[in-house]
């Protein structure tokens, strides 16, 4: 399985969420996109333990099985088929999920998150992970 790791998964990995730490490790690649990123850049600017978590992202994105994917005009035309595709089911979700799933989209991943609302964006796979 290819992933893509959502914000909130990869939070819930730093706590030690034993299903994320399994899918991460049985994975055979692992991106993540500028939008999470974004994400984790403003969690940690906004906590107590900014340059710790900065020095652990940076440790994780070294890792030969982790990639940052582009996101680019191709991006940007899955983001309009997933948003009219919700909006045509009445389903929305926040914006950077949906450029999340576009970029899932794009480059044929599995998004691993903790988030159920990915389940509605038929576009995607998604190994949802519901927090216990």
């Amino acid at each position: 399985m290819r992933i893509l790791l959502d914000t909130s998964a990869y939070s819930s990995f730093m706590r030690g969420n034993q299903e994320i730490k399994e899918a991460l490790q049985s994975a055979d690649s692992i991106s993540v996109n500028p939008i999470v990123l974004g994400e984790l850049q403003a969690g940690f600017q906004h906590g107590r333990h900014s340059d710790k978590n900065k020095k652990t992202l940076k440790q994780f994105l070294a890792s030969p099985r982790v990639q940052v994917v582009v996101m680019d005009e191709e991006t940007a035309e899955r983001y309009a088929v997933i948003l009219n595709a919700l909006w045509a089911i009445g389903r929305p979700i926040p914006t950077n999920d949906l450029w999340i799933a576009a970029s899932a989209m794009q480059y044929g991943l599995t998004i691993l998150t903790t988030d159920a609302h990915f389940k509605h964006v038929a576009q995607v796979l998604v190994h949802h992970v519901p927090l216990t």
